[in-house]
């Protein structure tokens, strides 16, 4: 996970020195998590998530996308509304710990060659998301921690973003996260030793929610979108 962050920090200020223009800001919202404890609600925030991101604005309509986020998720089967869940009474907190990259585009165009003009528009993201957690299991209705593992996740992220100030972007985004994993409950621990402690539906994965807004400040030069 170290040697990701630094990939992604030397591809950051190697980007800034580039005529374009740059986007760097923060995330802030919450998070859920979809799987065998817990709620079935698809967006659900209940723990708070933060991260930083960057974007390179290639075009008017398109940015390539890079971004750390953090998390704590968690599930109560006594919050569920299944019956099966709700009895079970299981529990869990995992940490997530994420690095994404991929493509962000606009539908409408987003120049921001004129900075005084107000302009709107709906986006949608993805690529491909690496992230760390930590390996669960269940005994005796208590969840406890093996160790720390990763894998890798989908984004798909839909959101709308404005630059309501001069040199501010503020937006607002849902983005799932269809994970490889799915133990993010310790309801399928990779631990041979742990076979007899899986539950739930062995057949789909995990998935985790970000939910929130987002404040990039733009600067460098302006880029030329005019062709080569």
């Amino acid at each position: 996970m170290k040697k990701i962050l630094v990939l992604f920090f030397c591809l950051l200020f190697q980007n800034f020195l580039s005529a374009q223009i740059n986007e760097l800001g923060v995330f802030l919202g919450g998070s859920n998590y979809i799987g065998d404890v817990g709620k079935t609600n698809f967006v659900s925030p209940n723990e708070p998530a933060f991260g930083i991101l960057y974007k390179w604005n290639k075009s008017p309509r398109h940015s390539y996308r890079f971004s750390y986020t953090q998390s704590t998720i968690s599930g109560n089967d006594l919050d569920s509304e299944v019956p099966g869940r709700y009895l079970r009474g299981y529990k869990f907190k995992n940490n997530i710990k994420e690095f994404s990259a991929g493509l962000e585009f606009d539908f409408f165009d987003f120049n921001l060659h004129n900075v005084l003009r107000r302009k709107i528009t709906p986006y949608v993201y993805t690529g491909l998301s690496y992230f760390a957690y930590d390996e669960l299991f269940v005994v005796n209705g208590e969840t406890k921690t093996d160790y720390t593992a990763s894998a890798f996740a989908i984004p798909m992220t839909v959101g709308i973003k404005g630059n309501i100030f001069t040199k501010f972007i503020v937006g607002f985004e849902v983005g799932t996260r269809y994970t490889f994993t799915d133990n993010l409950d310790g309801s399928a621990p990779k631990n041979s030793n742990l076979q007899t402690l899986k539950f739930g539906n062995l057949n789909s994965k995990d998935w985790y929610v970000f939910t929130g807004f987002t404040l990039t400040y733009t600067f460098t030069e302006k880029p030329c979108f005019c062709a080569d």
